[in-house]
């Protein structure tokens, strides 16, 4: 047997306890194994709103964390995704009745980029202007929610319900509605990838000007 082999041996494998992160008072998420602490980086896990805040009513909020620093024996992550379950969505669908949602991509105002699926319930079935007008609402509400949010504080505004509730507080003056929600919210971008992103972008621009040389 290699030096090589033996040595791998010995190191053998570790356990890693995953910690939510700070905005979720640190709360233990599970475990995970390794033989190198860098193979930890980059697994995700899932959890339910419930679960962390000991509240059985919030289990139809998922949400994702992705880990993204590794210590000794534990693992740190931040948040990645938000989403209502199936089962709940489908629960809030009432037959002679609108669901109106929208996709919005927003940029927090500490360069995270996020995507954002809210989505509307009608207690009747609305006419399609009175359908865009809510969907109009929704996406401006949460622009400029994200214009105003740091990445923390708009995740926050949006798992507590707090832009749902605003979402509701305006359209309902549309037409009204029986339920908002904010059915999934996900983490595309973290501040250094916008900004290679962007560079990139500037770097594409550049060298499509047309350079005169007479």
């Amino acid at each position: 047997m290699s030096e090589r082999s033996v040595s791998k041996q010995k190191r053998g494998k570790r356990w890693y306890t995953i910690f939510a992160p700070e905005q979720y008072d640190r709360a233990e998420l599970g475990q995970t194994v390794a033989d190198e602490p860098e193979k930890v980086i980059g697994r995700t896990i899932e959890t339910t709103l419930g679960e962390l805040t000991d509240d059985a009513g919030a289990n139809n909020t998922k949400l994702t964390f992705k880990i993204t620093d590794v210590g000794s024996d534990s693992a740190y992550t931040e948040f990645v995704k938000h989403e209502l379950t199936r089962d709940y969505l489908r629960s809030l669908v009432r037959r002679g009745a609108s669901k109106i949602d929208a996709t919005i991509t927003v940029l927090t105002t500490d360069d995270y980029r996020v995507r954002v699926q809210p989505v509307a319930f009608t207690t009747k079935k609305a006419d399609r202007s009175q359908e865009q007008a809510i969907r109009r609402i929704m996406i401006d509400i949460i622009e400029d929610a994200a214009a105003e949010r740091d990445f923390k504080s708009f995740v926050e505004s949006a798992v507590e319900g707090r832009l749902s509730s605003a979402i509701y507080g305006e359209a309902k003056t549309v037409y009204p509605l029986r339920r908002v929600e904010i059915q999934k919210l996900t983490l595309e971008a973290r501040p250094e990838e916008v900004a290679a992103e962007e560079e990139a972008a500037v770097d594409v621009d550049e060298e499509d000007v047309a350079v005169d040389e007479d």
